[in-house]
């Protein structure tokens, strides 16, 4: 990994250079097993040996029971809608369309986690064995750990958020007192009936637990994915810009590049997306063993750079293979779902309890919305400023070393990272504006049938 000299674990700071996770994803990971989308989990190290296969065989049966949970609500719901159309109430229709969109997603969301589940773990391993903790020793430094906590903050608060919404509408009939189910679907039997009620309740309330950790797990998985990538983004323009004096530094020498150690008054802004620089102290790095073919350290340094940049570029093309299909039936479900919630909200009934879900379900749908575009503007936007970081160095010292390797380097940079829905869009801010855009026609039309 990137260090000043000998150590490769030596840290810049004592504070404000944590040491290196040893696992990135550990919150996902244990979020992916309790939602049901690893049939195949490593099973913990107390496990009895003995006992292997029967944990594989409980593990794909509960995925199994997640998946027909999910698909049988929407059946359900499926049917409901069905028997409502002939009626003519659009507010009964959208209701039960709106719930079938959100539980077939769900259960297509668990069952295509199921099956990359293999390659999803193979890329957070890659990841946790290959990614930068800090940038090269020179001056400054940033570290990748803001990236890993501001990650984990999301995640946590993102399923928190997605959990309270779900489980919301799923107690209010007993918060209310009433003997009702919270999911009003059609059944070939009597729900309420004193025997059925209890099962039927728990089934609905399991269900809308999986709603919340579906949707939750794949939006906390791709801005974690995407805030990690921009941390070594920024890792790798710092090393760029530290290049002299990551050179003068394992030269020996005492006298470096001050004009990088910038105050507040003349920082330049933005350089970097999630990380934040800071000056490195330097006494904890002189010590160490030195070389003294400057021209050589330089290219080594570029060379690291130059792997770091690779390993990126293979990360998110991975993250684009991974969430293509994702986002593709994403955009349509919330599409559909932000046009339905609209027009509920704005023709149905005014109850408050009512309201006050509705605006939970829509505010979380235009959010996730929001996450997956956003996200996908700064890694495109932030992925062609190899260039600008090379520049704020002093590399012109050394171009007689590395001129084509600069050529060659400079040139590759320019290639954008592009998350796409199916290769059909790309996920940026213009793909929002899109979304909003065809959800209101949607809207409109609805509005002129009723």
């Amino acid at each position: 990994q990137f260090h000043g000299n000998v150590d490769a674990d030596i840290r810049y700071d004592i504070s404000l250079d944590p040491a290196r996770e040893s696992n990135l994803f550990r919150l996902l990971m244990g979020l992916q097993l309790a939602m049901g989308t690893k049939p195949s989990p490593r099973l913990p190290k107390w496990w009895p040996k003995r006992l292997e296969m029967i944990g594989q065989v409980l593990a794909k049966v509960y995925c199994s029971m997640v998946i027909f949970t999910s698909l049988h609500l929407g059946v359900l719901f499926t049917k409901t809608t069905l028997d409502v159309l002939p009626t003519g109430e659009l507010q009964d229709i959208t209701d039960a369309l709106t719930m079938t969109i959100i539980y077939f997603f769900t259960g297509y969301g668990t069952i295509y986690w199921c099956l990359r589940s293999r390659r999803l773990l193979a890329y957070m391993e890659h990841m946790n064995r290959e990614y930068r903790h800090h940038s090269l020793a020179g001056v400054t430094f940033v570290s990748s750990h803001a990236a890993f906590r501001m990650s984990r903050n999301f995640t946590v608060v993102w399923i928190m958020s997605c959990l309270l919404g779900v489980i919301s509408w799923g107690v209010s009939p007993l918060m209310l007192g009433i003997r009702m189910l919270p999911l009003q679907c059609w059944y070939p039997f009597d729900a309420l009936g004193p025997i059925t009620y209890t099962a039927v309740y728990a089934t609905q309330l399991f269900g809308q637990i999986l709603v919340g950790m579906t949707f939750g797990f794949g939006g906390s998985l791709f801005v974690t994915l995407s805030l990690l990538l921009l941390g070594q983004f920024d890792v790798l323009y710092c090393s760029l810009k530290n290049l002299d004096a990551h050179t003068k530094l394992l030269g020996g020498e005492s006298v470096l590049q001050e004009e990088l150690l910038l105050r507040d008054s003349n920082r330049e802004l933005n350089q970097y997306v999630v990380l934040q620089e800071h000056p490195t102290d330097l006494l904890r790095l002189s010590a160490g063993r030195k070389c003294a073919d400057q021209g050589n350290a330089f290219h080594n340094a570029l060379v690291e750079c130059v792997r770091l940049h690779r390993f990126i570029l293979h990360c998110s093309q991975e993250l684009e293979n991974l969430f293509s299909p994702y986002c593709l039936v994403k955009s349509l479900q919330i599409t559909f779902q932000l046009c339905l919630l609209v027009f509920v909200g704005v023709s149905g009934t005014r109850e408050v309890l009512r309201i006050v879900n509705q605006l939970q379900y829509l505010g979380l749908t235009i959010f996730e919305l929001l996450m997956f575009t956003y996200c996908g503007e700064l890694l495109s936007r932030h992925s062609i400023r190899s260039g600008d970081a090379f520049w704020r160095g002093a590399w012109w010292k050394h171009a007689h070393f590395i001129r084509q390797d600069i050529l060659i380097f400079l040139v590759n940079s320019r290639r954008a990272v592009h998350v796409t829905a199916g290769k059909f869009y790309v996920m940026d801010v213009n793909r929002l504006r899109s979304v909003i855009t065809q959800a209101f026609s949607f809207l409109t039309l609805l509005q002129k049938l009723a």
